[in-house]
């Protein structure tokens, strides 16, 4: 009874688990970010005037193109693993900016979403893609 009491409650570190753990949140995290940059990347290039907001004051063109690299192709090479913990630190920017400058009067529940995103962004960063990437097929050779 101990035995399958130990066994169920193992936190041990086992590295497959956390590099089966790290795909997942990259694959899933990195699709869900992809959808909120397609519809901004198809207003970047709809060739109508573009209005983004512009909350850090560099103009409203720049500041979608820069949600549009972040939000979709770092999204892309973090699905791959290619550059992950790069690519993973354009997404937490955006992700700062929108919880803490674009989002600060809305209140904490709007706040929240771009909140958890960056905390992922963050931990992949530190983490890097795991075994099953790209990354991890580039430093074997």
């Amino acid at each position: 009874m101990k035995q399958i009491v130990r066994q169920m409650f193992n936190t041990g570190n086992h590295a497959q688990n956390i590099n089966i753990g790290l795909l997942v949140m990259r694959v899933v995290i990195g699709a869900f970010m992809l959808t909120h940059g397609w519809g901004k990347m198809l207003n970047l290039f709809s060739g109508e005037p573009i209005q983004f907001p512009d909350p850090m004051g560099i103009g409203a063109t720049a500041s979608l193109a820069m949600a549009v690299f972040s939000e979709v192709l770092c999204s892309i090479l973090l699905i791959v693993g290619l550059g992950t913990r790069l690519a993973a630190i354009p997404l937490l920017l955006t992700m700062l900016v929108a919880g803490f400058i674009f989002h600060i009067n809305d209140g904490f529940a709007k706040q929240e979403l771009a909140l958890l995103y960056g905390m992922v962004y963050l931990v992949i960063t530190v983490m890097g893609a795991g075994k099953y990437s790209i990354d991890q097929l580039i430093s074997k050779t």
